[in-house]
């Protein structure tokens, strides 16, 4: 199994106000809740060869990501520097690796940062009529993708993106090859 260094940062504590409950509450707060998921996601996605999912990242052994959870001024900041849009967004991804990036055996691949504004997707929850948690889940889910060379540029792509988060989200623990 795949070993996961995970750099959190959780939630404010103004911004743990919008947790609906205890399970949201702890995803605000605790790097244990997002570390097993984070590995059984990418678990998933590693041996799922019909998968868009570098090679450098199936052969990896240790992986290092960060996860940050904000307010909508921080990640409209962060929006306006890396990709010039004056608003606050729901997930921002920075990749860090390249296809074509050594990696010897042993060393720790590191994917890059997922920076998720809180508010935002407190906001997205009650339009989509489900649960802080679940919205929290679904951007992680998307930020991963992006880290993994997923995007969006077309209608087709981003189905395949969304369907592929849909199946993240409904294993439930269960470790699966997603087709």
């Amino acid at each position: 199994m795949i070993q996961l260094d995970l750099a959190f940062s959780p939630a404010a504590a103004e911004l743990q106000t919008a947790a609906d409950d205890e399970g949201t509450r702890s995803r605000l707060q605790e790097a244990k809740d997002w570390e097993d998921e984070l590995i059984r996601w990418l678990e998933v996605l590693r041996q799922d060869h019909d998968n868009q999912c570098p090679e450098i990242v199936r052969r990896s052994d240790s992986i290092s990501l960060g996860l940050s959870l904000i307010d909508d001024s921080s990640i409209a900041e962060l929006n306006l520097r890396w990709r010039q849009k004056s608003s606050p967004t729901d997930v921002l991804s920075f990749a860090a690796i390249e296809s074509d990036m050594p990696l010897s055996s042993g060393q720790e691949l590191e994917l890059g940062d997922i920076v998720v504004s809180v508010p935002t997707a407190r906001r997205q929850a009650l339009e989509q009529e489900h649960g802080l948690e679940r919205e929290l889940r679904w951007l992680v889910s998307h930020g991963l993708l992006h880290l993994l060379g997923w995007d969006h540029p077309d209608e087709n792509s981003l189905a395949a993106m969304l369907n592929k988060q849909e199946r993240l989200l409904g294993m439930d623990g269960n470790v699966q090859v997603l087709k």
